[in-house]
């Protein structure tokens, strides 16, 4: 009988050290790596995203990373499934799982998880497809019949205007109805939670260093290869670095004002970071970066 699967969290926000921790541990306790970073995530989106480099993905198999293109589409459900069939992978090949990343939500969307949708037959998604041919009609029909789940969807988000009317189409019930209905059931229970604390000024001075990193690693030529091959329409491109890039290319701001501006926008993401954190994670256990490690080997040790 294979040995159960020791599952752990890291969290924190950006540039506190979360990637190179998950790795030593990763390497201490026999693991593979999942991230939940809503950017790396995307193939192309290297500097920007501060992804682990190819050497550091080489050393310890990492998943949830380069996984989509920056235009196509990613959403909580298709992150739980993946979070599914990595577990089958570390199950199958006797391995533990780090769960690491600044991307939070996610985390919180296994321990919550999602509420099942109804059985979807064929015939039901030809008529669907059908009616999508005009989106803004459909979505306009499904606000008259659930205005408080489509407020919160955007009438151009064609993926979440089809869930919802598919949703309607299989069961008869709205959206609102039929997750009232079915409740969400949580995908993982119990597993600790680290969480990097870090003072604002240090958070400050290592955002600077590596928002500078970034620039001499070839951010701008990055952003222009991702603008020529995506063009500025995925959500994507409008993550923090690449807005700030292309206004800079856009004559808007000089280069100096673009660095700026990046390290100003990535410490305000930071500070939302911590404030999630420390509100949806209660339970976590918090400590600076230079003891969290042998916390985690002193607490899976138990």
């Amino acid at each position: 009988m294979k040995a159960q699967v020791k599952q752990l969290a890291i969290i924190g926000p950006t540039a506190s050290g979360k990637s190179d921790l998950a790795i030593n541990v990763a390497k201490n306790i026999n693991a593979h790596i999942l991230s939940i970073d809503s950017l790396s995530i995307y193939k192309d989106i290297d500097i920007v995203s501060a992804k682990p480099s190819k050497k550091e993905l080489a050393t310890i198999k990492h998943f949830g990373i380069n996984l989509l293109y920056p235009n196509e589409y990613f959403s909580v459900d298709i992150f739980i499934n993946l979070y599914k069939s990595v577990l089958e992978v570390c199950q199958k090949e006797e391995k533990n799982l780090i769960i690491v990343g600044g991307t939070s939500f996610y985390l919180k969307s296994l321990l919550q998880g999602i509420s099942d949708i109804p059985t979807i037959d064929e015939e039901v998604k030809n008529r669907v497809k059908k009616r999508l041919e005009l989106l803004h009609e459909s979505y306009e029909y499904l606000y008259t019949l659930d205005t408080t789940y489509m407020q919160n969807i955007n009438k151009n988000d064609r993926y979440r205007i089809e869930k919802a009317y598919l949703i309607y189409e299989a069961s008869g019930l709205t959206p609102s109805e039929w997750f009232l209905q079915n409740p969400p059931k949580p995908i993982i229970e119990n597993i600790p939670i680290f969480n990097i604390e870090v003072a604002r000024d240090l958070l400050r001075e290592r955002i600077t260093k590596r928002t500078h990193k970034m620039l001499s690693l070839g951010l701008i030529d990055e952003v222009c290869a991702l603008e020529h091959k995506y063009s500025r329409l995925p959500n994507a491109m409008a993550s923090i670095g690449i807005v700030e890039v292309l206004e800079f290319l856009d004559g808007k701001v000089d280069k100096k004002q673009m660095l700026e501006n990046i390290a100003t926008h990535t410490a305000q993401l930071a500070k939302r970071q911590q404030t999630f954190n420390k509100t949806q994670f209660e339970k976590s256990i918090a400590a600076p970066l230079e003891a969290l490690e042998q916390i985690i080997y002193e607490h899976i040790s138990c």
